[in-house]
């Protein structure tokens, strides 16, 4: 009996690897035959020493002093479109609008953010539209939509209170501020109020600690640097690949907690208006998107998972845009006084209160602000890096062959990157000058289509497109009708601005001098 059970077992044991291996090779054959139906060429092969170990190990050295970008960024040397291994895995990646438009719209059901993303972010965001796919994301996606509608995008009210409280900030900070964590302060109070209905106020933050320890004020006081801690082992995670279930630790699980128990609150509160203090009659009612999305449903943990989605896109994206466009003005003097002749011409200074806020309408007609913006984003995607998993067997329109106009074979389960920052950057589609601040290319044609993407593009273009360009809009302009010059300091001169990714890139920090306008 024991002689029959162990010839039984290897001969399963043969069975199950004869199988895998009949499997493999029947699969290699009907991916060929589907290549050559389709006249796909093989895309450059890009060095990937020690199967793609080696490129993954460069990568995360590369991320502990924040030069991963580059280095990535710098592998597109290989080809606009090429293919290689990482980590062992067999991956490709591509700079060219065809093949970025091929993944996002016209062969979008293709492709998928597959279970690695959401297997990374899920410990803080849970799911929503930047974890799932399929019906789940269609769902969410549904139910956010109409809460980004230009009525909702262009109440400008309660953000000029906020700004207001930058200024403020600014004129207590002395000779030299740093106005990124200012940024990212203003963009978390008028982020929280629209979505929550109550801002964060950190701007009004004195740094001192709140009374009681573990109450809803003390982690309200937590809230921003707690989110900021997630998000870095968020992406932590992301770049260990197979080993991201190991990355849990004490801080991220503490950092979570707090993120949560400050949603879930205002949750609680939406789902019990009762318990809301009453407000004054005579106070307009403000939109608050939570309020609205409770209307639709009642489950806590799906309505704390879809704020924290919408919050990450509305305090991350806006604070970077705000920080680089800053830093840049800084250092192209020409360009910021081109821009405030025009912000003054259309809405006064904001000296002694002469200067009127601009609204939503008249915001669009100032066009050189958008140049600038447009070219901010060009140059600083808030999203440099991104990709997708093919969950079938598909193809990219070019990139292969000798002259890399041939279709390209993408089979199911290879991972394409696609990198905004390396496409705008581009010479053959901005000129010789692309690496070069010149808001001006805007008005000769420069960045058509799928020639520029810092928001996305396709079904996942991002919702919140129109909320931030508008939030840095009015920023910007109000802060210009108040100061006539921004200053470089020594450590916002270098050509590249260093700055930092977490799910988002924004400049480690924004040190400028800013001087009052004389009138």
């Amino acid at each position: 009996m024991e002689y029959s059970v162990k010839h039984f077992a290897l001969a399963l044991a043969a069975f199950y690897v004869t199988s895998k291996i009949f499997s493999s090779l029947l699969r290699s054959y009907k991916n060929r035959q589907f290549a050559k139906a389709h006249g796909c060429l093989p895309a450059p092969y890009a060095p990937s020493p020690y199967l793609g170990f080696g490129v993954w190990w460069q990568t995360i050295k590369a991320a502990k002093v924040s030069r991963h970008v580059e280095y990535i960024i710098a592998r597109y040397e290989n080809g606009i479109t090429w293919q290689g291994k990482v980590a062992g895995s067999q991956s490709m990646a591509t700079i060219d609008p065809e093949n970025i438009k091929a993944i996002l719209a016209t062969s979008f059901k293709d492709f998928d953010l597959g279970p690695a993303r959401r297997e990374s972010f899920f410990p803080l965001l849970g799911d929503g539209i930047f974890t799932l796919d399929g019906a789940g994301w269609e769902h969410s996606r549904a139910l956010l939509r109409p809460q980004f509608s230009r009525e909702q995008v262009g109440d400008l009210e309660s953000l000029e209170v906020h700004v207001q409280r930058l200024i403020d900030c600014i004129e207590k900070a002395g000779d030299v501020v740093d106005l990124q964590p200012l940024l990212f302060g203003l963009t978390l109070d008028s982020a929280t109020e629209f979505l929550l209905g109550e801002s964060v106020d950190s701007l009004l933050f004195t740094g001192e600690p709140a009374e009681i320890p573990g109450s809803f004020e003390d982690i309200k006081l937590k809230f921003g640097d707690a989110f900021n801690t997630s998000q870095q082992y968020v992406i932590f995670r992301t770049r260990m690949r197979s080993l991201r279930r190991f990355v849990n630790p004490k801080g991220f699980r503490d950092s979570n907690e707090i993120c949560h128990k400050f949603i879930d609150h205002f949750v609680d509160l939406a789902l019990h208006p009762e318990k809301k203090q009453k407000k004054v009659e005579s106070q307009r009612q403000r939109y608050v998107f939570l309020d609205a999305i409770a209307q639709e449903n009642k489950d806590p943990k799906y309505l704390r998972d879809q704020v924290l989605h919408v919050l990450l896109a509305g305090r991350d994206t806006t604070a970077s845009l705000l920080g680089f466009t800053i830093l840049l003005l800084a250092k192209h003097p020409k360009v910021l006084k081109k821009l405030r002749e025009e912000i003054i011409d259309a809405f006064g200074t904001g000296k002694d209160g002469n200067g009127k806020a601009p609204t939503f309408a008249t915001l669009k007609d100032v066009t050189y602000l958008r140049y600038v913006l447009n070219e901010v984003l060009r140059l600083y995607p808030p999203v440099p890096l991104n990709g997708r998993i093919a969950n079938k067997n598909t193809v990219l329109p070019r990139g292969g062959g000798p002259d890399g106009l041939s279709p390209v074979f993408v089979p199911a389960g290879q991972r394409v990157d696609y990198s905004a920052k390396a496409l705008h950057a581009r010479k053959d589609l901005y000129g010789e000058d692309a690496m070069e601040f010149r808001p001006e290319r805007w008005g000769e044609g420069r960045g058509k289509g799928w020639e520029f993407l810092p928001f996305n593009g396709g079904p996942r273009i991002c919702l919140g497109q129109q909320y931030a360009l508008t939030e840095a809009s009015y920023t910007i302009t109000r802060l210009l009708q108040m100061y006539d010059t921004i200053e470089p300091t020594e450590t916002s001169l270098p050509h590249e601005i260093p700055f930092h990714t977490t799910l988002t890139m924004a400049p480690k920090e924004a040190k400028v001098k800013l001087h009052l306008a004389a009138n």
